[in-house]
């Protein structure tokens, strides 16, 4: 029975994330995860936590099933198995989670409280970089618009996750508790309230400065071509004469025009010629251009963003999505099924420590698509910008819960690193995003239309674009040691 109850559990997580933001339901989850393993053993912790991870990605990123069947050429049955073994393989870290704190972790109410918390921060972030790294579904993202948020510039994401998971803990602490000892096992709850309440007051804290420049206008292009026509040949033309014709309409009105991910369906040395054009025509309205495209140097392709026009630079993504942008094993398993060959899945990966975008007289922090879900990564990319860009083609998502889970991930790191965003992408969701993570202008998904708007440029540096999550990890190993030396 805890079994089901814990897959249950891990299934009701993505409703405490976009789009249904219903944060008390990430503690919920935590207590009912944290109650099902109180009495496990090592071997049946580990079968509880592989449950209650599965649980919630099999409901929290359903849309591997939509890439897959309806944009990658694979047929609906082995869409579905393929979805479910990524989301039953990828529960595996929550079930060693599971096993740890079954057999090392659960000692008295530290461990029960301080050691769960801690165990279960340790193994999220294991998940965001173990081969590349698939670091969704963190349940601090649910706390963007709560009072916790206040801690988000201080602790990043990692650290909200770890209030969630010790509240969850501390909630199931009391409904373990003997009747008569329930009052004094509310203790800790009590003080995740006052937590909770500190990051009221800390949301009155300016980490950043406003610079002394006036603010920068900005037309960004949601093109709304869906994935099925993105790379279609036939449908080129009529994509560079979209960008053309939408280009058109802000020369005159904004300082800078960004297009989105990969916005031509083509590499830049090929289509060379349209961008002299679109260059020159930015160049005579004296406005900046910068987009994503495919670039290409020597044998290595990759997946760029780079200034057309009014300044320079060229950034080359890091962190690239397996089977999407590069094939593991692709001697072995290119031609197998077509999801395996789509188009552009052979891009190299960029290099570290990559100089800021400048255009407009303005430095940005490039990341592309799903990048902006790595915290460090983008906050080592703050440190000589005034704002965040970050450009993606989640055509991919479909109409599904991946892109509002994509958007409010991209409005923490605005958050933790005190610096407003601009995101471009081709379906939605394009939007300008203030230095508290709140957006402040967006296009309608699955629409065409120009974003106009304002960015205004910040100095300075929170607590977490200094320190990246090290503290928190740090600070979460040294708890589980100490929980391992007491149960010892």
């Amino acid at each position: 029975m805890k079994r089901i109850i814990a897959a249950l559990g891990g299934a009701l997580v993505p409703l405490s994330l976009a789009p249904f933001n219903i944060w008390p339901i990430g503690i919920l989850c935590m207590a009912i995860l944290a109650w099902a393993l109180d009495d496990s053993s090592p071997k049946e912790g580990f079968f509880r936590g592989w449950l209650f991870g599965s649980g919630s990605f099999l409901t929290g990123v359903s849309w591997i099933f939509v890439a897959m069947y309806v944009y990658g050429d694979t047929s609906a049955p082995l869409s579905a198995l393929m979805t479910a073994a990524f989301c039953i393989g990828i529960g595996l870290i929550a079930g060693l989670f599971g096993y740890s704190y079954s057999c090392w972790l659960r000692d008295g109410r530290s461990g029960r409280l301080l050691g769960f918390a801690a165990g279960w921060v340790l193994f999220e972030w294991l998940r965001g970089w173990f081969m590349t790294g698939f670091p969704w579904l963190y349940l601090g993202y649910g706390h963007l618009h709560s009072p916790l948020a206040g801690w988000a510039p201080v602790l990043g994401i990692y650290g909200l996750t770890f209030w969630v998971a010790l509240s969850g803990a501390a909630l199931a602490a009391i409904v373990l508790a003997p009747r008569g000892q329930r009052g004094r096992s509310a203790l800790p709850l009590l003080g995740c309230v006052a937590l909770l309440g500190l990051g009221a007051s800390l949301q009155r804290v300016e980490w950043t400065q406003p610079e002394d420049k006036p603010a920068l206008r900005i037309g960004a292009i949601q093109s709304n071509i869906t994935q099925d026509k993105k790379w279609a040949y036939s449908q080129y033309w009529a994509t560079l004469e979209l960008y053309d014709l939408s280009s058109e309409a802000l020369w005159d009105d904004v300082d800078i025009v960004v297009w989105p991910e990969a916005a031509i369906p083509a590499l830049y040395r090929n289509a060379e010629p349209f961008f002299d054009y679109v260059r020159e025509r930015a160049t005579e309205n004296n406005t900046a251009l910068i987009t994503g495209v495919p670039t290409k140097f020597d044998d290595d392709m990759y997946n760029s963003l780079m200034v057309i026009a009014g300044g320079e630079g060229i950034y080359h993504k890091q962190r690239l999505v397996p089977f999407g942008e590069y094939v593991p094993l692709a001697s072995y398993i290119r031609g197998l099924i077509g999801f395996f060959d789509l188009p552009m899945s052979s891009f190299s990966r960029g290099g570290p420590n990559q100089a800021p975008l400048t255009a407009a007289g303005w430095n940005f922090a490039p990341s592309i698509c799903y990048e902006i879900v790595y915290p460090d990564l983008i906050a080592r990319s703050t440190a000589d910008a005034d704002v965040l860009l970050t450009v993606s083609n989640d055509a991919w998502f479909g109409n599904s819960i991946g892109p509002a889970q994509h958007m409010q991930m991209a409005q923490m790191r605005a958050l933790e690193n005190g610096r407003e965003l601009l995101r471009v992408t081709s379906t939605g969701i394009t939007a300008i995003v203030d230095h508290r993570g709140n957006m402040v202008k967006r296009i309608p998904s699955f629409t065409k239309d120009n974003l106009i708007g304002e960015l205004h440029g910040r100095a300075g540096h929170t607590p977490f674009s200094r320190w990246g999550s090290t503290p928190v990890i740090i600070a979460c190993a040294l708890l589980a040691a100490i929980a391992i030396r007491r149960r010892r």
